[in-house]
């Protein structure tokens, strides 16, 4: 066995109270500075993570992993033991939800092939009892068939400055690679929703949320289909609907080279 290797492990967490996955600065509450806590308490050492996808405020994940290089005795540590260990010191909020070997020098941020979002919708004029801290409470009827049509011109590679916050796209490259975008009602544990599935190579900020905004914005009949092509064209922020609720979107997937992680045992 190598002397060195990555830990990987996929991780789910609830949002609602966190000021995102990164760190930041003022002590705040977050997904990467809890699980850091965690991994030095278990390893005795200072541990760098790195993320497949940094998710805002509020923003939940069901499947984001993170990397962690590991030597030495680490090595060894059965998978058993340190599930135990990470869910004993993780609060309740986040989930320990697998363990993964991969070789040195693997990153989770830069060996991801894809990424998959979803985004939930609900439309009745009830109030969501099992979604409601899982989903945008749109309380109105929403044309899914117009939605659908709409999110076509969004699939492939284009440049999306239009669906990125204006601050974050200063200077920086903004295209990027959607290989599937659907719309389509679903109903989850007794309750109907719509729900807008997205994957792709990379996000800029903010992008899934606008691209939902915006994509409501046809579904309500307030703009055409057509209109998000001209939105895309328009590589302005202020051409695009709004930025949809955090609460709605879930980081669901991340595709990395077949083989490349294998279960911590």
């Amino acid at each position: 066995m190598s002397d060195d290797a990555t830990l990987v492990i996929q991780l789910g967490y609830r949002g609602a109270d966190f000021a995102g996955f990164a760190e930041q600065p003022g002590g705040v509450r977050t997904v990467s500075g809890e699980l850091r806590r965690a991994l030095e308490t278990v390893l005795r050492r200072p541990c760098e993570l790195t993320c497949a996808g940094r998710t805002d405020a509020g923003v939940h994940a069901l499947a984001q992993y993170v990397s962690v290089p590991v030597d030495g005795s680490e090595l060894n540590l059965p998978a058993a033991r340190l599930t135990r260990s990470l869910v004993a010191l993780t609060p309740d909020d986040i989930s320990i939800r697998g363990l993964y070997r991969a070789p040195l020098g693997f990153s989770a941020r830069f060996d991801a092939l894809s990424r998959s979002y979803r985004y939930r919708i609900a439309t009745s004029e009830a109030r969501p009892v099992l979604a409601w801290d899982h989903s945008w409470w749109y309380r109105g009827a929403l044309d899914v068939e117009a939605m659908s049509e709409a999110a076509r011109a969004l699939v492939g590679e284009h440049d999306f400055k239009s669906f990125c916050k204006a601050i974050s796209a200063e200077g920086k490259p903004t295209c990027r690679y959607v290989g599937r975008l659907e719309v389509s009602r679903v109903e989850e544990a007794g309750e109907k929703l719509v729900a807008l599935d997205i994957t792709g190579n990379a996000f800029l900020h903010n992008m899934v949320r606008t691209i939902a905004g915006t994509l409501v914005e046809v579904g309500r009949h307030h703009r055409s289909p057509a209109w998000v092509a001209d939105v895309l064209a328009a590589r302005d922020r202020a051409a695009a609907g709004p930025c949809a609720p955090a609460k709605g979107l879930t980081f669901v997937g991340v595709e990395y080279p077949e083989n490349l992680l294998t279960p911590w045992e």
